[in-house]
């Protein structure tokens, strides 16, 4: 017996899906397409069609896509009640990392992004860590910021952001509670921003972290290390952000080049 339909696209053009396999694979892959197909805003209103009829367009039977609901439902990303059918519990926003932008800037159109600005002070000792990666001299201080960032009304990110002074200070006078800081940074110096390096990694929030983001502490959220330059090359913004990965998704678009060449 066999199931037709791909455990990773529509219509079986990659094949059959063969039924002996694993229950807990097959939910899995079912619900990776799921997952996708939510998150890149496939269900404007928020509202999945019934277990037939998905079964119906990704080739599976009606039993897997109820465990691969399942799944979902038990990562928080939608709900499921008799009378209503199965809804996502909260929309996810996209966040490209292939433009350097600020996060309210990316998330025009999606709601009001305002920041609770926690901390705005500077800094005469900076950890070591931040004046390396912002190669400031000996004896050089910074400028901190912190805010905590909310899109709706509902908390979003916690932002932990160390400046030069020279780049950092005309900020304090700033209105850093409804503007991003790159507009800022190139609205004060009048120097455009050039590039950044970016990981992102998965944590559990802390106890702290999680309170403030109005999630369970040990919740997995992302954590992204930013360091940006101006477009002469010096680094002047290293930031940490940790975001709720329930409520954001990270894309990019990548072009494929000529492979690397072996030293």
């Amino acid at each position: 017996m066999r199931e037709t339909g791909p455990p990773g696209a529509e219509g079986g053009d990659d094949g059959p899906w063969v039924s002996s396999r694993p229950r807990a694979e097959r939910a899995r892959q079912l619900a990776d397409v799921l997952r996708q197909r939510i998150t890149s805003g496939a269900y404007e209103d928020g509202v999945l069609p019934g277990e037939r009829e998905l079964g119906a367009h990704l080739g599976a039977s009606r039993n897997a896509v109820r465990e691969a609901l399942a799944l979902l439902r038990n990562e928080g990303l939608i709900s499921r009640k008799q009378g209503v059918g199965t809804t996502v519990v909260m929309p996810k926003y996209g966040h490209g990392l292939d433009r350097l932008a600020g996060l309210a800037e990316t998330l025009t159109g999606h709601g009001a992004v305002t920041n609770e600005v926690r901390a705005a002070r500077p800094v005469p000792a900076p950890p070591a860590a931040i004046a390396e990666r912002l190669g400031l001299a000996p004896g050089e201080g910074a400028v901190y910021v912190e805010r905590l960032r909310r899109l709706g009304g509902l908390p979003l990110s916690l932002d932990t952001t160390y400046l030069t002074a020279d780049i950092g200070t005309p900020l304090l006078r700033c209105d850093l509670a409804h503007r991003d800081l790159f507009a800022l940074i190139e609205e004060t110096s009048g120097q455009r921003l050039g590039r950044a390096e970016v990981s992102v990694h998965a944590v559990n929030a802390g106890p702290d972290t999680a309170a403030l983001l109005g999630v369970e502490a040990g919740a997995a959220v992302f954590a992204i290390e930013r360091l940006t330059h101006l477009a002469d090359g010096r680094p002047v913004d290293a930031e940490s952000l940790h975001i709720r990965a329930d409520r954001l998704a990270l894309y990019a678009t990548l072009h494929r080049g000529p492979a690397p060449k072996e030293a």
